[in-house]
This record gives C-alpha cells, sequence and structure tokens, in this order.
C-alpha cells in the first residue's frame, strides 16, 4: 500500500497535477455548495415542508454536478496529457508507450475525474445533511432550512480560507468573500422569491 502511495506521490510530481487538482476541488466544492444553496433557499422560499422533496431535488443536482464533472475532467485532462505525451515524443524523437510519463498521464486523468466529481458532490452532501436528518426524524424540517444554510456557509467560509491559505494571503479575507457569495445568493434567492 505504501508503495502505492508513493507511486501516485510520484505521477502528481511528473505531471505538476497538484495545483490543478485543489483549482478543481475548491471551484467545484464551491459550486456543490452554491447549486444546493439555490435549491434550498428556493425550497424555503416556496414552503416545502417535505424533507424527501428537497433531499430528492438535492441530490438529482448533486448526481448530475458529479457525473458531469467526472466524466468532463476525464476526457480534457486525457485530451491534454496526450498532446502533452505526443509533443514530448516529438521533441525527443522516440515514442515513450511503456514509461513512467505515460503511465503518470494515464492516472492523472483519472485522479482529476475524481477530484472534479467528487467535490460537488462532497459539498453538496454536507448542504443535504440535516435534510437527510430530517428523513429519519432526527430533527424538524424548519430546523434542517436554518441547519443546512448554516453548514453551507460554514462550507463556503472554508473553502475560501483555503483559497487564502493557498495564496498565502489572508485567510480570512478569502474566507469573507466567499461567504459574501453565499449571502447575496440568499438575498437574490429570496427577492425572486418575494416576486
Amino acid at each position: 500500500m505504501k508503495a502505492l502511495f508513493s507511486r501516485i506521490r510520484l505521477y502528481i510530481k511528473i505531471t505538476e497535477m497538484g495545483p490543478i487538482a485543489r483549482r478543481y476541488f475548491v471551484k467545484n466544492g464551491f459550486d456543490g455548495s452554491m447549486t444546493m444553496l439555490g435549491i434550498i433557499v428556493g425550497a424555503w422560499v416556496v414552503n416545502v415542508a417535505r424533507s424527501e422533496i428537497i433531499v430528492t431535488a438535492g441530490l438529482g443536482a448533486c448526481l448530475a454536478m458529479g457525473i458531469s464533472g467526472l466524466f468532463g475532467a476525464y476526457m480534457t485532462e486525457k485530451a491534454e496529457r496526450k498532446r502533452d505525451l505526443k509533443n514530448l515524443e516529438n521533441a525527443m524523437m522516440t515514442k515513450l508507450d511503456d514509461s513512467v510519463i505515460t503511465d503518470a498521464s494515464s492516472f492523472v486523468s483519472f485522479y482529476a475525474a475524481i477530484v472534479d466529481g467528487g467535490s460537488p458532490i462532497l459539498t453538496a452532501l454536507i448542504s443535504l445533511s440535516p435534510f437527510i436528518f430530517a428523513l429519519y426524524g432526527l430533527i424538524v424540517v424548519e430546523s434542517a432550512y436554518l441547519v443546512s444554510l448554516i453548514v453551507t456557509l460554514v462550507t463556503l467560509f472554508t473553502l475560501g480560507m483555503y483559497l487564502g491559505k493557498i495564496a498565502k494571503e489572508n485567510a480570512l479575507l478569502y474566507g469573507i468573500q466567499t461567504l459574501v457569495a453565499g449571502v447575496i445568493t440568499i438575498v437574490i434567492a429570496l427577492l425572486l422569491g418575494a416576486i
């Protein structure tokens, strides 16, 4: 198992996939949270009182984002990696069929797909979790709305803080910016609901 993880780290280093995977994770995690925020506020505005409706709509959106990310990232990364590999082969005037570079290129396409498809699913499930608890009678739907909004805003803030840490800048400021994006979404959804 240790050898497998060492090989994965080598593949990520060779392909310089680390920063790309971070971008995929944060961008699509943000998308997952914001999409769920829209669904939850929209459901609240029209007084949806059945948690199964919110969970079903949320899981449908979550599944669509995940599959889109999975296939979109895989196909995109695979095409980019194949182009880079062909350019490298042309520059070196040799085939690299059984090389670590070819193996790394193949692996990171899959790795990118998992990160890209998994991050919106993860953040969407975090946002939906209070409604899943409500399905099982652990909390009431009215409380699930409030808890979900809080959890989603905390998720957005955390993603912003992570971005700030990556940028080596003020993480709190980044967190506040992503939090503000969430609050703006809530306000707009509420205003649309009032029309």
